[in-house]
C-alpha cells in the first residue's frame, strides 16, 4: 500500500479548508448520522499485516479498559490532529513494503520510511502519547478510486469520524474523502476488526490501455 504524499503548500491548503470546517457548529452526537461510518457488531477478518503487528505488539492490541466513543473536538485538540498528520506526513518518505522489507505485507513503526499503514500507525502513537483515547484512533483499511488498497487513521470525534491520510493533507469527514470504506480496528479491542457499511457510488478509475 503505497501512496505519495503531498507538499508543504498542499497541506497548508488542506489545513485552512479544514480549519473553516471546524468553525461551524458541532453536530449533535447521534452516530447514525452521515457523518459516522456505519459497523457491523460481529468481528471480522484481522487484515494479515495487522495481525502480524498484533504478534509483536501485544500490549498494543488488548481489548480497551475504557472505550470513549466519541472525543471533543476543542481547538486544542483540533491544533493537535493538525500538527501530527502533517508533521508525519512531512517526516515520512512513502516507500512500499516490497521495496523496504521485501515482502508484500508488513505493519510496523516507520523509521524514517514507511507505507501508508506505518504512516497512519505512527499518527495514532503520537496521538496516544498526546493523551486520546486509543478506542477514537482506528487503524481503517479504504480501497481507492483505481482499486487499489490503502490505510487510513480514523479518528471518531464529536464532528464526526475523521480522516488522516499520508496522501492529503487536508483532515476531512470519512463522506468527503474519495475512497470506499472497508474495515476497520474494534472501538473495544484494537485486536479485532470490524467491516464498514459504505453504500456511497465509487467511481473506480479505468485502467490505462
Amino acid at each position: 500500500m503505497l501512496t505519495p504524499k503531498k507538499g508543504l503548500r498542499g497541506a497548508i491548503c488542506g489545513v485552512l479548508i479544514a480549519l473553516f470546517a471546524v468553525a461551524t457548529p458541532a453536530l449533535a452526537l447521534d452516530t447514525n448520522n452521515i457523518a459516522f461510518v456505519q459497523t457491523a457488531s460481529k468481528p471480522t477478518s484481522i487484515p494479515v499485516g495487522a495481525a502480524e503487528f498484533c504478534k509483536s505488539h501485544a500490549t498494543e492490541c488488548l481489548p480497551n479498559a475504557h472505550v470513549v466513543e466519541l472525543m471533543e473536538l476543542t481547538p486544542a485538540r483540533w491544533t493537535q490532529l493538525l500538527t501530527i498528520n502533517a508533521n508525519t506526513n512531512s517526516a515520512i518518505v512513502p516507500v512500499t513494503d516490497q521495496d523496504l522489507y521485501h515482502v508484500a505485507e508488513f505493519w510496523t513503526y516507520p523509521n524514517g520510511y514507511g507505507d501508508c499503514e506505518d504512516i497512519a500507525l505512527a499518527k495514532r502513537r503520537d496521538l496516544i502519547n498526546a493523551g486520546w483515547p486509543a478506542s477514537t484512533l482506528l487503524m481503517t483499511v479504504v480501497r481507492q478510486t483505481n482499486g487499489d488498497g490503502h490505510a487510513v487513521l480514523l479518528v471518531r470525534t464529536d464532528r464526526g469520524d475523521l480522516v488522516l491520510d499520508n496522501q492529503e493533507g487536508a483532515i476531512n469527514v470519512w463522506n468527503a474523502t474519495p475512497y470506499q470504506y472497508i474495515k476497520r480496528q474494534s472501538q473495544a479491542n484494537p485486536g479485532q476488526w470490524v467491516d464498514m457499511f459504505d453504500n456511497r457510488p465509487i467511481i473506480v478509475a479505468a485502467l490505462a490501455k
